[in-house]
This record gives C-alpha cells, structure tokens and sequence, in this order.
C-alpha cells in the first residue's frame, strides 16, 4: 500500500427498517425522500440530484445544524439493481472534506419477511490513513432517519 493510495479499511452499517425493499429503496433513490432524511444527526439535505442509471451521477448536498458551510458529496452508479443493489462512488466536492478521492459504497436491501428489510452500506476505499469513524456515525445516524420516516409511512411514492 503506498501513501496516497486506497486503505484497506471497511465500514459496514446495518439496520432492519420494518417497510418493504421497494419502498426503503425508493426512499434512498428518490431526489424528494432524499431531501427528507439524508445526513447524519441534525444535518439537513437542502439538494439532492439523482440520475438513477449504471453511469449515471448524483450529488447530495448537507447542511450541519447552526451556521456551517454545506457540505455536497457526489459520485457516479456503478450498478443499479432496484430494489436489492445500489453501488455507487463517493467524492465530497464541497466543505472541509473535499478531494479528489473516491470512494465506494455498495447499498444492499435484503427482504428479511414480515415486510421488513435489511439495509447493508459497506463503505470502503477510504485515502490512506483516513479516519473512517465519521462515516460509521454517519451511516449510523442516516439509517436510523431513514428507518423513521419509511416506517411511519411517510413516504411519497
């Protein structure tokens, strides 16, 4: 491993949300159910773009609660296999984290019965020496958004 290059380190976040695969993947593919959960804690999605296609990109924007500066991560879909598969690239291109840098994250919806599903995000590739333990809270505090809105049936198909 050269310094610069990918690290081998891993996150890997599930939760169970008691709502089918197709809504819970809607939730995480449509611009509008975006806007209503993404980002961790109290951050908010002010923007949220999605061209849900193998090549095509998306751009996701944060705003952190108080005066911080939003924050916007974009990449490009690798696979789309609705409603069981999401992988995608992972590059911040505004706020404090921006770099050239992709990583990876393959979303993963398994249909557990009794109309709940499980949500699987592994996210790797991660620059070298870079601390990941933001992502684990972050995917942690999104799931757990997400799984709030999807199982009070707040979802506009």
């Amino acid at each position: 491993m050269t310094e610069g290059g990918p690290s081998s380190e891993r996150v890997v976040v599930r939760r169970a949300i008691a709502a089918s695969r197709e809504r819970v993947f809607h939730s995480w593919t449509d611009p509008g159910q975006l806007r209503r959960w993404w980002g961790p804690g109290g951050f908010t999605c002010p923007d949220a773009v999605v061209d849900l296609r193998p090549g095509g990109t998306y751009r996701l924007a944060m705003k952190p609660p108080g005066d911080g500066p939003i924050m916007s991560v974009t990449g490009t879909y690798r696979e789309v296999d609705p409603p069981e598969l999401l992988v995608y690239t992972w590059r911040w291109d505004s706020g404090p984290a921006a770099s050239d840098h992709e990583s990876l994250v393959t979303v993963e919806f398994t249909e557990l019965g009794d109309g709940t599903t499980e949500v699987t995000v592994t996210h790797d590739r991660f620059p070298f020496d870079h601390d990941s333990s933001p992502y684990r809270s972050g995917w942690e505090d999104g799931l757990e958004k997400l799984g709030a809105l999807v199982e009070r049936g707040d979802v506009n198909a």
